[in-house]
């Protein structure tokens, strides 16, 4: 017997268009058309794919099917798990009366704008597991002598084959204890990894309470409680669990706890369950590396026994999660080799304090805010805020204390937040000094409204605060009302010298340009002052009248009359890829400390 293994499917990564125009300001320049580009946007979810898991014989010899002996305990667990789903009828799962809206758990017309993008956050980023069932296995036997017609595959070491039952999913895996004796034993000795998901034909999760989302739970129950562990990985995001599955999960949490698991996914269906929140034996997972939580309450922290912690958890992601201040000041403090901390998509105002040695990278996005203050992070490299707010309808305190290796910066919004240093708020007078710079700041991302003097007059005070930035980043926001157009074109002639710009800013990056402009006075303030400056990247709104393409055309030909101060600096335009408009930041690229661009703000690289 043979085990062979066939690729299927292939994993579709939209990219934008390469087309672009390129000009140098010392030659000669002319556009006369954009060419235009364009790009479907992938949230990296498959709900509609349905693998094929088949076991198959080779025509040559057809081999009696393997024996299958009850008396073996582990054999009959493992047994009851593959063989949990009905094979009959509709993939499990799949509901063919219910619209493909409902794939969140949540009926279209109970969900609010906030509601669908909490949600897509939510499922877009899940860790991808590490096996996959779009390889097909089958079993092949070869007839051309004797010798072949043996089973090979079984008499190859034990660690090995204990390898290759590893790298199934966990419903292949059961099954291979019914392969022969020889089998029997490695299900319950390799390293299990339970995706709920592939438990499902085709994958795709339920999209209510009912018998599938029952018999999902049922079958994770008996994996856990039959396999003695560990789990490398475990993703349990398919059950809708209430108040009446609270002794489930304590038992589930006790068996992760005592078996070992590395990474958890654990995500309740559609949200979370008022009076439920998850299991204080969560605090238990000692063995936790890497944990993602999605619509849950989260554990009174104020009544967990002293000393408990988690002793090796190097990334932690918080998504539609109910929780106070308290609970985020606990992990952090439990946590002593955290390195990347991502929440989204808060269900309750936080006020968010950093303060840990170890954490490299934070990132807050969707959520409501009070205030984000880091305290005391000495290891902080990354500092991500995108599209949140308050609901006090007030800016969003934004504090950077002690964080001497904070190098990323963004989105800064000088309409939605309102940034100290230390102990300084920045104002639009406050003048720069060592107590209002953040010196180690090389790379950073900002957001505002043009047309608006009260935020644009605010930008040179936030560039001024870190003045050793080599790359910028800025993001031109849709004027949420038109009417309120008030900016002077002199606001830049009389902005006194910005440092980094002076001396240090290489790289401009200016996303979503509408036409307007005050757009183009702040470009052009850029060019004149700029002599670092090796490249200017343009990129133009999507959904644009021709109109209003060429306006933006004309005015990026008009910056070549300007005086450059830099002589080698390259201009290109691009048409952005994103029909919703806005930048490919992600918390996946924000999370990957080897990515130097993780604003994706030039894509040509």
């Amino acid at each position: 017997m043979r085990l062979s293994q066939m690729n299927g499917g292939a994993r579709y990564s939209p990219e934008c268009a390469d087309n672009d125009m390129t000009f140098d300001p010392n030659a000669s320049f002319s556009l006369d058309s954009v060419p235009r580009g364009s790009s479907a946007f992938d949230l990296g979810m498959d709900l509609n794919s349905s693998p094929d898991l088949t076991t198959r014989k080779s025509p040559q010899s057809q081999r009696p099917k393997p024996s299958f002996s009850p008396s073996s305990s582990a054999c009959c667990a493992a047994a009851s798990i593959a063989m949990s789903f009905p094979t009959t009828g509709g993939p499990v799962g799949e509901d063919t009366t219910m619209p493909p809206t409902m794939l969140h758990g949540l009926a279209p017309e109970t969900r609010s704008t906030e509601d669908e993008a909490r949600l897509m956050f939510l499922y877009a980023f899940l860790p991808k597991p590490p096996v996959s069932t779009s390889p097909s296995l089958f079993c092949a036997a070869a007839a051309d002598d004797d010798d072949d017609k043996n089973d090979r595959v079984s008499r190859l070491p034990d660690d090995l084959l204990l390898r290759v039952v590893s790298l199934l999913p966990a419903k292949d895996g059961a099954r291979t204890t019914v392969l022969s004796s020889r089998w029997r034993h490695l299900w319950r000795s390799a390293p299990l990894v339970l995706v709920d998901t592939h438990l499902l034909r085709g994958e795709r999760r339920p999209a209510r309470a009912g018998a599938a989302s029952r018999a999902v739970t049922s079958a994770v129950s008996a994996a856990l409680e039959s396999h003695p562990g560990p789990f490398p990985f475990a993703s349990l995001t398919c059950s809708f669990m209430n108040t009446a599955d609270r002794r489930l999960l304590a038992r589930w949490f006790q068996l992760l706890a005592t078996k070992g698991v590395d990474e958890l996914v654990f995500v309740n269906r559609p949200w979370s369950v008022r009076g439920l929140r998850l299991p204080a034996s969560l605090f238990s997972c000692a063995s936790l590396c890497r944990l993602y939580i999605g619509a849950w309450a989260f554990p009174d922290t104020t009544a967990l026994p002293r000393g408990v912690a988690f002793p090796n958890l190097h990334q932690l992601a918080l998504g539609c999660v109910v929780m106070e201040d308290k609970d985020l000041d606990f992990v952090l403090a439990v946590s002593p080799v955290l390195e990347i901390l991502s929440l989204f998509g808060s269900l309750t105002p936080l006020r968010a304090r950093l303060t840990n040695h170890s954490l490299r990278c934070a990132q807050f996005c969707l959520s409501s805010l009070e205030e984000v203050a880091v305290m005391d992070s000495p290891s902080l490299e990354r500092f991500f805020l995108w599209r949140n707010w308050n609901e006090r309808h007030v800016k969003i305190s934004v504090k950077i204390g002690h964080a001497p290796k904070l190098r990323v910066l963004g989105y800064l919004e000088p309409g939605v937040h309102m940034l100290q240093i230390g102990n300084t708020i920045i104002k639009a007078e406050t003048k720069a000094s060592t107590h209002t710079t953040v010196s180690s700041v090389q790379m950073l991302a900002v957001q505002l409204q043009f047309g608006l003097r009260s935020e644009v007059k605010m930008l040179p005070s936030f560039l001024k605060c870190f003045p050793r930035v080599e790359t910028l980043i800025v993001e031109s926001l849709v004027l949420r009302d038109p009417t309120s157009s008030n900016l002077s074109q002199k606001i830049w002639r009389k902005t006194s010298s910005i440092e980094c710009v002076q001396s240090h800013l290489k790289t401009l990056a200016f996303h979503e340009v509408q036409g307007d402009h005050n757009e183009f006075d702040f470009l052009m303030f850029i060019a004149e002052n700029a002599p670092k400056l090796e490249r200017m990247f343009i990129v133009m709104k999507n959904g644009l009248t021709d109109t209003e393409r060429q306006v933006v055309v004309a005015r990026v030909g008009a910056l070549y009359s300007t005086n450059w101060a830099s002589k080698d600096c390259k201009v290109q335009l691009k048409m952005s890829c994103y029909p919703i408009g806005g930048g490919s930041w992600s918390l996946q690229a924000g999370s990957d400390l080897s990515v130097d661009d993780p604003f994706e703000a030039f894509p040509e690289d």
